[in-house]
């Protein structure tokens, strides 16, 4: 059964003039509460993830390690993220986000209490990731899915490109605060801030106001309710091409945040400020970008744009594999983070515009295994060609192999046209008539 079409309550400013164009998913005011709370909440999360790195790498001086903790925070979502869809499309969404948040919640107050008592090691590092990644694929298609509830089918495109500026906002700001803390003193208190801060997504969703939600069928087996999701996702090309591209992105290129703290240190020389900052300027990247998707009003030419990011995002890996400058290490990290957001956030998108309702979190949990869990498969394989190759030719082969994907999807892109055209009027017919401004004529 498909969930409730509702009209997302919407609210205007102090003038009673609606948001600009570019804002316009921030008419809603559940859309307001969410991403009040999420942007404090990731500022702690990114200050979280860069203090761990930096703990990994302080305590054993091992890139094969650093990769071992993120294959353990990440390798969960590949393995549970099909479990998380069903749990998403078969519960209230909201209550399994609330569920997510105050788990994601305990466990940093774990990591900051064993780290600031001085008894923190590595194996409970990777424990703790791992536990944490566990949430994160019930989390993530669960949240993903529980944006068209808050904002309708109109504003998604919009929704999720805000959505990923508050993402990449705070990947500025949490680095270059954390990168601070953890000189001053010390990662406990960054792991700390980042427990506390889950307070304010978890009262941001407690005020939200939603409709009823239907949700699927119970009565089938959890089991067909994934397999439904799965052959969706395989049988419709336009999506599996988006799936098979995101998925080798991520495995071959993401990697390079892994090795981060060993370019910061033994080759740009530039130590956990100098971490702070490299991971802040591919959060600038990446928040210019999301901002670009954001004044976009339509669908038109996004196909294209996953080329051009594709091979942007391993182009800029190769030149950032090779600069021994931090300055120039850090430009260069601009557009690497410009590029991987827009690949990332427009084949969100366009899966989300093609996709039914009713499989929504089932098809956002193939996503979230493409996207997150890849990248564990990723990190470790990262470690061990480092240890053999070291970090710069690891993340330069990364860089040719995305590029290298980029083009067979480029040489696909004109025989998935008929067909994704077909399922975006499919899916906005099916919440009322598609809005002028959705012209796919040449969505891809």
């Amino acid at each position: 059964m498909d969930p409730v079409q509702t009209t997302p309550e919407t609210v205007r400013t102090s003038s009673g003039a609606q948001p600009p164009a570019v804002l316009r998913a921030l008419r809603h005011r559940n859309f307001q509460l969410f991403l009040g709370g999420q942007l404090i909440s990731l500022i702690g999360t990114w200050m979280q993830m860069v203090a761990q790195s930096w703990l990994v790498y302080r305590l054993t001086g091992s890139a094969l390690l650093l990769g071992t903790v993120g294959f353990a925070g990440q390798i969960p979502v590949f393995l549970l993220a099909a479990a998380g869809g069903t749990v998403a499309d078969r519960h209230n969404r909201h209550r399994v986000v609330i569920a997510a948040q105050a788990s994601a919640m305990l466990l940093a107050l774990v990591l900051a209490g064993l780290t600031l008592a001085g008894r923190v090691q590595v194996w409970q590092i990777v424990l703790l990731a791992a536990l944490l990644g566990v949430v994160n694929a019930f989390d993530i298609p669960a949240r993903q899915s529980f944006l068209v509830e808050i904002v309708g089918k109109e504003d998604l495109m919009n929704a999720i490109a805000l959505n990923s500026s508050m993402f990449n906002g705070a990947r500025v700001v949490g680095p270059a605060v954390a990168g601070l803390l953890v000189a001053s003193i010390g990662e406990g208190w960054c792991f700390f801030a980042n427990g506390m801060s889950y307070l304010a997504v978890i009262a941001g969703l407690l005020l939200m106001k939603l409709a009823p939600q239907r949700v699927a069928d119970r009565n089938a087996s959890p089991l067909d309710h994934i397999a439904e999701g799965f052959g969706f996702a395989w049988r419709t090309e336009p999506i599996r091409a988006l799936l098979l591209l995101i998925g080798l992105v991520s495995m071959v290129g993401m990697p390079y945040t892994v090795l981060m703290p060993i370019f910061a240190d033994q080759i740009l020389h530039g130590g956990p400020r100098g971490l702070g900052l490299l991971m802040g300027a591919t959060g600038v990247g990446a928040l210019a970008g999301a901002l670009v998707l954001a004044a976009r009003a339509g669908l038109t030419g996004l196909g294209r744009w996953v080329v051009l990011s594709s091979a942007g995002f391993g182009a800029s890996l190769i030149l950032f594999s090779f600069s021994r400058w931090f300055w120039l290490s850090f430009v260069l990290l601009l557009p690497a983070g410009f590029a991987m957001m827009l690949e990332m956030a427009v084949s969100n998108t366009l899966i989300q515009a093609m996709v039914p309702d009713h499989l929504r979190g089932r098809v956002m949990a193939v996503y979230s295994m493409m996207f997150m869990g890849m990248a564990p498969m990723g990190a470790l394989g990262a470690g061990v060609v480092a240890q053999k190759l070291g970090a710069p030719w690891t993340v330069a082969i990364g860089g040719a192999v995305c590029l290298v994907g980029a083009g067979i999807f480029a040489r696909r892109l004109p025989g998935l046209r008929t067909q994704a055209q077909q399922l975006i009027i499919a899916q906005g017919m099916a919440g009322g008539e598609p809005p002028e401004e959705m012209n796919v004529r040449s969505v891809t």
